[in-house]
């Protein structure tokens, strides 16, 4: 391989990429993601072996042509598709279930375990420090601050009653009883055997929900003609 490249110079790049995925990947191993140590780690050594045969072939051109103008390649365009690719891996890590959608965050590791694979392949030793840096903050320490963060949560209700039980603005009203909104109500009547059934979907702060959960079941089912009442978050 042509200078400035020497064997020392790869493998600091490479031992710079295998470290950095390392801790990333052992963050999403600890959690029992599907994208863990293993995956991160031929992650990012795959960007940083990328990003150095691309840097070789624009450095090969360069001392072949010699002073002749010829095509040269852009050393930014491999690494541009290895970025296009490292989505499809994501996006294959990305579960909805429910209401919930899981995997984003793995989803982030992947592209910016790419993102340092490529900055270590390129030599950038203190950006990819940094940005390594950043990432174990985004992992380890802020995890623990964001469980305080009261966020929104969502919540399917599902209610099946009498025609002759409990109004539609009476089961809204307990449960709006407990400070939860009430965001849409769909209907569904059974006439054959004179039954309905309310789907609410409810949004609330993610605080006590299995306390707040109970104490509307509980409400609901103290109401006349109420039948079954199912919770599903």
């Amino acid at each position: 391989m042509p200078e400035p490249y020497s064997f020392a110079d790869l493998s600091l790049r490479i031992f710079c990429s295998l470290i950095a995925s390392s801790l990333i990947g052992l963050e999403r191993e600890s959690h029992g993601r599907a994208a863990g140590l293993r995956t991160l780690m031929l992650v990012g050594i795959a960007a940083c072996i990328a990003m150095i045969l691309s840097e070789h072939f624009y450095v090969e051109s360069l001392l072949q042509s010699q002073g002749v103008p010829m095509p040269r390649p852009d050393p930014a365009r491999l690494a541009a598709g290895i970025l296009s690719g490292i989505g499809f891996i994501g996006a294959g890590s990305i579960i909805r279930n429910g209401n919930r959608v899981q995997g984003v965050t793995t989803a982030a590791t992947l592209w910016m375990t790419t993102i340092l694979g490529l900055t270590f392949g390129n030599g950038q030793y203190l950006l990819g420090m940094m940005g390594l840096g950043v990432t174990l903050v985004a992992l380890y320490i802020v995890p623990r601050f964001e469980s305080r963060v009261k966020n929104d949560f969502y919540a399917i209700l599902t209610v099946k009653l009498d025609l002759d039980g409990a109004s539609d603005s009476d089961i809204k009203a307990k449960i709006e009883a407990e400070g939860v909104r009430v965001k849409r109500i769909e209907i569904n009547y059974d006439l054959q055997h004179r039954r309905k059934t309310l789907a609410c979907e409810l949004k609330f702060k993610k605080s006590g929900v299995f306390a707040l959960s109970q104490r509307i079941i509980q409400s609901i089912l103290a109401c006349p003609g109420v039948l079954q009442v199912e919770w599903k978050a």
